[in-house]
């Protein structure tokens, strides 16, 4: 059994804390966690097929269930407690599992007990949902796990060993450098940085317009309005939009397959291959209290625009 939650006491194996959306500064730290100290725990077969179950709420250090004063709590009819979490383990199996051919699946709520709820009406009500008797508590790879201010990517064994490895997304990053991109304005020569330099903006930094695609190096004019910073107009098809500087996403896992970095998602510029781009701009991950929307798998910036992704144009060296 693998305990998980904010609290950092014994108990919890896995301590989780509040994700912070990549276009917000550091500044804007969390004042009040909404995730649960004792938020869930998956217990896993010690036998093939090794199969893992999630319950919402933990153990504490006495080997008591802890639930909040404000969770809801019910006796079954067959005379067994049960409750929620005072915000919810909401857990969504992708239809499919994690491929390029997957559809996002409906978000349902954990009970202590490991049955499954359809959602309450917002995260913290009283009053739980439906009970929905024909699907259980079982994590299939690529099953979200949201906390409420966190949201986990269950990986099986079997479904990272055909995840395309670091050591594979760092040969793609060299094939594309290798293909020697230009800009088509400066005609210098473009050049993803390594992955260990993924926070520092490089000279050689592939930058694009996130409306049309069109991939260029930095310059500093296009602006149309004083008011939108980031609205520019791309010197190749005048199309105005975000022009943002473009990151390889680096977390293999969240690939669901090995194919080239073709795709960025908008607005943040985290670049991917096209079938991961497009899984994860159609999974409405929860967002505040009764909200969802896609989000980008690397930072966790909402995902704007009617795509939410855009294919890149890179240009060739002329020679």
């Amino acid at each position: 059994m693998f305990q998980i939650g904010r609290s950092t006491e014994s108990p919890i194996d896995f301590v989780v804390t509040d994700t912070i959306s990549g276009n917000q500064n550091d500044e804007s730290q969390i004042t009040q966690s909404t995730i649960s100290r004792f938020a869930c725990r998956i217990v896993c077969d010690r036998n093939p097929p090794y199969t893992a179950r999630i319950f919402a709420a933990g153990f504490d250090s006495s080997k008591n269930i802890f639930l909040g004063e404000k969770a809801a709590k019910w006796k079954n009819p067959d005379g067994h407690m049960d409750g929620l979490t005072t915000n919810g383990v909401l857990v969504m199996h992708p239809k499919g599992g994690f491929t390029e051919e997957s559809k996002p699946g409906v978000w349902r709520e954990i009970s202590v007990c490991g049955d499954v709820y359809t959602l309450r009406e917002t995260r913290s009500a009283q009053q739980r949902g439906k009970l929905v008797e024909n699907e259980t508590n079982v994590l299939q790879d690529g099953s979200l796990i949201d906390l409420c201010g966190a949201t986990l990517l269950w990986r099986t064994a079997d479904g990272l060993f055909h995840t395309p490895t670091q050591k594979h997304i760092e040969a793609l990053r060299q094939e594309i450098n290798a293909a020697r991109p230009q800009c088509p304005v400066g005609l210098n020569t473009l050049a993803f940085p390594s992955i260990n330099r993924k926070d520092v903006v490089e000279e050689k930094q592939p930058w694009a317009y996130l409306t049309c695609g069109h991939v260029h190096g930095y310059h500093n004019w296009g602006h149309r309005s004083d008011t939108e910073a980031n609205e520019r107009e791309c010197p190749m098809c005048r199309t105005v939009g975000p022009y943002v500087p473009l990151w390889l996403g680096c977390e293999a896992g969240f690939y669901v397959d090995a194919g080239p970095p073709t795709h960025a998602f908008s607005p943040c510029g985290h670049v991917c291959s096209e079938k991961s781009a497009k899984y994860w701009s159609q999974i409405p991950l929860p967002h505040g209290t009764h909200a969802f929307h896609a989000a980008c798998p690397f930072c966790a910036t909402q995902l704007t625009g009617e795509e939410s992704c855009v294919k890149l144009i890179f240009q060739g060296p002329i020679d």
